[in-house]
This record gives structure tokens, C-alpha cells and sequence, in this order.
């Protein structure tokens, strides 16, 4: 579905020659989408893998889903199991009278019938909408209730929830329960599919014609409902291959090797989605899923037992890592070739940390649901530079725009945002068709053929982009102007912190001080519970600590003024931190005083 002139690497090619043409320019340039008029994301992520179902001995080899499991066995299904389970699912929700453009809640965790569900829905023509398992109940019912769902997919980690919603939810009509859930929904998902042997002819749907409707996380405001189409797993192909360090093809000949991928990124997300299990299927690869909690023991222990190639982790699970296992090699051995992290800037403490500790340089992404996948590195083909969000993938045209929607000279902050046709004029296939039921927010996100993302950003003179932060997350202090990001990477550095957070605070003399939300490190944290004064004490001498680290690598108008310590970071479901929560926080704080 894209076409390109993939450059060949040598043995060298990482040693620079002044007469070595630019491999980024030649992607750019030779990059030409495509994009038939009809297009079916099962077609192209299961059931062209599945025609091995006739050959038992060929199909046992093709591994779609590996299901890790703490205390057993890894469970592994293949891509002719995901097809005959995706046509049965199929034949069960047309029985229970779901439509073409029909919107069908899948409220489950990183499991084999997760996958079977979203194939079963595009291969219909209907919209799969995905719910985290993490949402309570009024986050439930707002999106159910938006979206006018017809039926529910759960099992035993969202059952209870969805069954507290339903009376709100007038449009649901079925709720099928899966797993550990049955006898608790309205249909027992094993006993409906039971009696489908028999294939399920896919519907021929338009490349267009909607897919999925995902709701923003809501760390701006309220979450708005994304529709996006089947064309967009097409548009985010070149950036999943670029930041997977050219996915599932050797980078010397362009073959095929072995890859497998995992990331703890729910695949209720555009992060698990769009960014892992869509993506992995469409280059028939195994993706490995596991339903639990997220620890760095369980990430080194899991990649190490499935021999995980490529990954995507968020920079709050890096910062864990990093915290709890500084040496990771000298407790496992890990096969990493490709190693991508997005929500949040990295920071050079982590860049370093990836490249010298787990022998892979990490390849930060940008984007958004709306425009997923369009900036980002690939250390394989151009060098990432620390703390460079990258450059527009190939087939992407971004810029950094102002107010008015003109380009930004060199250095000046503006606007991320992606361009509605490539550098050859042709339409981007990443688009979103647009927010579900809100025409005027829609329009709102455009300046001419220009897509904002809110998202401010400069470019360097190599096309770099460096993150500034999100347009409402920059403030000026004392005249002023603050990224939080610059100063939470440098906090981060610290033995002492764990994860940390830049917050205006306001102030009658000086409009806004900087203010940090610390979350300590484990090992400061057991100090902290040993120490025999008074917990003021330390916490002063930390916050000394911490505001002399600051001090002395950054300007001096950077340093947080107030530093509070906090169990957690308010974070959304996705891993990004919610500088809007503490922002309000803060200012109600203010208001309050007398």
C-alpha cells in the first residue's frame, strides 16, 4: 500500500562520507503513497495471513498472538486461528443485528480475543470503538452514551462497570461477555460463536469509510471522539517502520527476518493500536500480549523470554527501568533492535540510557489520534539527535506554523502541524475523517490545508524538531518564557527522583513562579521512612538538593521556586502526565488564599 525505494545499508553506512547522498531526502523523494479505493484493515492484518489454514503443518508456524503468562506457559495463536475466530465472531454479531457503520464497544485488555474482536468488526464494515479497561464508570457511559454503541464486547476486567453503566446507555443492546465474564452480559461470547464453522465473507469497504472511533485521552479538556478511517493504518505505516529501525526487514539486504513486537500499551489506545498490534499483523509478525500490571521486572523478564525485537515503551516506563535496573544487561539478555517511546519528551538522561544500557538508541515519535505517526527518528537511517522530537516521517509533510499558518523561520517556536498533501501534492491517507458529532471542532483544527496539533515545537537548521510542550503547558514566569519539559528532564537526572512534573504556580508579584511535583525514587523513599528527625528536615534538604541540581545545568530562571513531593503524577490512561490537573490545582490553591 506505499511504495518507496527502500536504501540498501552497508556495512558502513553508520560512518558518514561528505559525497553520501541523504537518505532522509532520498525517502522523502521517492516516497509515493498508495491507496487503493477500497481497502479492509482485517484483509490486510489477518486474513491474507491466514491462507496457510489449508496447509495444519504451514499454519502452526504463523504466529499472530503470543499471550505471555506469569506463572505458565506462553499460549501462542496463530494467524489462521485469528481468522476462523474473527469469522465466527463476525457471523455472531450479525446475528445479533449489527450493521455496517454500527459502532461496537471492545472493552478488553491485551488478549487473543482483543485482536478477534477488532478483525471481526472491520471485516463487517462496522466501527470498532475501543474503551480502556481502566475507565470508570462515568468515562463509560460519556463515550457509550456519545458514540450511540449498539453492542459491548467485555470480559472480567470491565464487566462490572459496564453493567453499572447500562441503564444510561439506551442504544447498547447487547453486552457480550467473554472469559471469566460469562453468565454476566447478555450473550456468552464462546456459545455464540460456537455454531460458526463456516468463513465470513468481508464486506468490500471503502478505503474512506470509517474504521475505528477512539476518543482522545482528555489532557487538554474534555475527550472528543475521533473517527478515523480504514486508509489511516496505510498513513501510519512509514512512520512504524522508521521508528522500528525498518520493522521486520534486514537493513543490510532488505529480507525478511524475525521480528517480535511488544509494548504495554493497551490496545484500547492509538499507542496499542495504531503504533503495535495494528501495524504488527499488517507485516504478519507475531506481537506478544500480556494482561497485567506493568513493572520493569515484568518488561526485562517478558522481552527476555519471547525474545522481543521491537518495542514501543512510554518514557514513564523507560524512567522505571532506568531507576530499577541500571546494568539490565547484566541481569537479562535482550535481542532489541528497534526501540520506539512517545507521549512524553525522553530527555537525554533516557536517550543515554537506552544507547549505553540496552544497546539500542531510542527513536522518538510524535503524534496525535487525529494525525497519528508523523514525526519521529530512525537511527537506522539518519541519526537521532537527544531530545529531538525528529523530522516529518517520510510521505508526512510537517511544519511549524504561527497563528496566521505560515512556516516559522529556523528556531522560532510555533505550531506543530501536518500538511493535508504530501511534497507531491498527493492527500496524506493519515487524516482523520473527523470528530465524531462536532463539525465545528473539526473545522477548528485546521488553518487552510494545515492540521494543528497544539503542540509547540522549533525546528533546527538540520529539520529537527524539539519539543517546547503543549501550547497551554508553556508559561512565563518573571517575564520569562518556560517549557516544562526541558526542566523536568534535568530533574529526572537526580538519584532522587523518580518522575517530575512543571507546573505554573501563581504569584501577585511575579504573575508565575515554577513549581515541580516530585515523585521520589524507591530508594529515597525507604531513606525518607528511616530517617529519625522530623520528615520536614529531609525533604528540605532534598528540595536544596535538587533546586542546586537545577541550578547549576540550567538558566537560573528555570529553577522550581516550590517543590512538592506527591505519591503519583495525575497521569492520563495513555502515560502522559496531566499538567492541566496540577495547573488547576494551583490555581485554585491561589484562589483560595486570603
Amino acid at each position: 500500500m506505499i511504495k518507496t525505494q527502500l536504501p540498501k545499508r552497508s556495512q558502513n553506512s553508520d560512518k558518514a562520507r561528505p559525497d553520501a547522498p541523504d537518505p532522509y531526502a532520498a525517502l522523502h523523494q521517492g516516497f509515493r503513497w498508495q491507496v487503493d479505493e477500497y481497502f479492509n484493515i482485517a484483509e490486510v492484518c489477518c486474513n491474507r495471513w491466514a491462507g496457510a489454514g489449508e496447509n495444519l503443518s504451514n499454519a502452526t508456524k504463523n504466529i499472530a498472538i503470543q499471550v505471555h503468562k506469569t506463572r505458565a506457559e506462553a499460549t501462542f495463536h496463530t494467524y489462521f486461528e485469528l481468522k476462523a475466530a474473527a469469522d465466527a465472531l463476525s457471523h455472531a454479531l450479525a446475528a445479533l443485528g449489527v450493521k455496517r457503520g454500527d459502532r461496537v464497544a471492545i472493552v478488553m485488555p491485551q488478549r487473543f480475543e482483543t485482536a478477534v474482536a477488532y478483525m471481526a468488526v472491520f471485516q463487517m464494515g462496522a466501527v470498532a470503538m475501543p474503551l480502556s479497561m481502566l475507565f470508570g464508570p462515568e468515562a463509560l457511559a460519556f463515550r457509550l452514551q456519545d458514540s450511540g454503541a449498539v453492542v459491548a464486547i467485555c470480559d472480567d476486567s470491565s464487566i462490572a462497570s459496564i453493567r453499572s453503566v447500562r441503564p444510561d446507555c439506551p442504544a447498547l443492546r447487547t453486552v457480550v461477555a467473554v472469559g471469566d465474564a460469562r453468565g454476566q452480559g447478555d450473550v456468552d461470547h464462546a456459545a455464540a460463536v460456537a455454531g460458526h464453522k463456516s468463513a465470513y465473507p468481508a464486506v468490500k469497504t471503502l478505503a474512506e469509510e470509517a474504521a475505528i472511533l477512539i476518543y482522545t485521552s482528555g489532557t487538554t479538556g474534555p475527550p472528543k471522539g475521533a473517527l478515523l478511517p480504514h486508509r489511516a493504518l496505510i498513513g501510519n505505516l512509514p512512520g512504524f517502520v522508521c521508528s522500528q529501525n525498518w520493522f521486520g526487514f534486514d537493513g543490510k539486504t532488505n529480507k525478511k527476518s524475525d521480528a517480535v513486537f511488544w509494548s504495554p500499551a493497551d490496545w484500547a489506545w492509538t499507542g496499542g493500536l495504531m503504533d503495535a498490534l495494528l501495524p504488527t499483523l499488517y507485516f504478519g509478525r507475531p506481537i506478544v500480549a500480556f494482561n497485567g500490571r506493568f513493572s520493569p521486572e515484568l518488561a526485562f523478564t517478558l522481552m527476555q523470554q519471547h525474545g522481543v525485537t521491537h518495542t514501543f515503551l512510554f518514557p514513564t516506563a523507560l524512567k522505571a527501568m532506568m531507576k530499577a535496573y541500571p546494568e539490565p544487561r547484566q541481569h537479562f539478555r535482550l535481542k532489541l533492535q528497534g526501540l520506539m517511546s512517545a507521549g512524553e519528551a525522553v530527555g537525554d538522561a533516557v536517550f543515554d540510557y537506552c544507547r549505553d544500557k540496552l544497546g539500542v538508541v531510542v527513536n522518538e515519535m510524535f503524534g496525535q489520534t487525529e494525525i497519528n505517526y508523523i514525526v519521529g527518528n530512525c537511527t537506522a537511517l539518519w541519526p537521532a539527535k537527544p531530545g529531538s522530537m525528529g523530522k516529518g516521517y517520510p510521505g508526512h509533510r510537517v511544519a511549524v506554523i504561527d497563528n496566521d499558518g505560515n512556516e516559522c523561520a529556523t528556531g522560532v517556536p510555533g505550531d506543530v502541524a501536518l500538511n493535508r498533501f504530501d511534497v507531491h501534492g498527493v492527500p496524506d491517507p493519515i487524516f482523520f475523517l473527523g470528530y465524531w458529532k462536532k463539525d465545528a471542532a473539526t473545522q477548528a483544527k485546521f488553518t487552510g490545508d494545515w492540521c494543528r496539533t497544539g503542540d509547540l515545537a522549533r525546528r533546527d537548521a538540520d529539520g529537527y524538531l524539539w519539543y517546547e510542550g503543549r501550547a497551554d503547558d508553556v508559561f512565563k514566569a518573571a517575564g520569562y518564557r518556560i517549557g516544562p519539559g526541558e526542566i523536568e528532564n534535568c530533574l529526572v537526572k537526580h538519584p532522587a527522583v523518580a518522575n517530575a512534573a512543571v507546573v505554573p504556580k501563581p504569584d501577585r508579584e511575579r504573575g508565575a513562579v515554577v513549581k515541580a511535583y516530585i515523585v521520589l525514587a524507591p530508594d529515597f523513599i525507604a531513606a525518607r521512612a528511616r530517617f529519625t528527625g522530623a520528615a520536614a528536615l529531609f525533604d528540605a534538604e532534598i528540595i536544596e538538593q535538587l533546586q542546586s541540581h537545577v541550578k547549576t545545568l540550567l538558566a537560573p530562571y528555570e529553577y522550581p521556586k516550590e517543590i512538592e513531593f506527591i505519591d503519583a503524577l495525575p497521569m492520563t490512561t495513555t502515560g502522559k502526565v496531566q499538567r492541566r490537573v496540577l495547573r488547576l490545582q494551583e490555581e485554585e490553591r491561589f484562589r483560595a488564599l486570603p
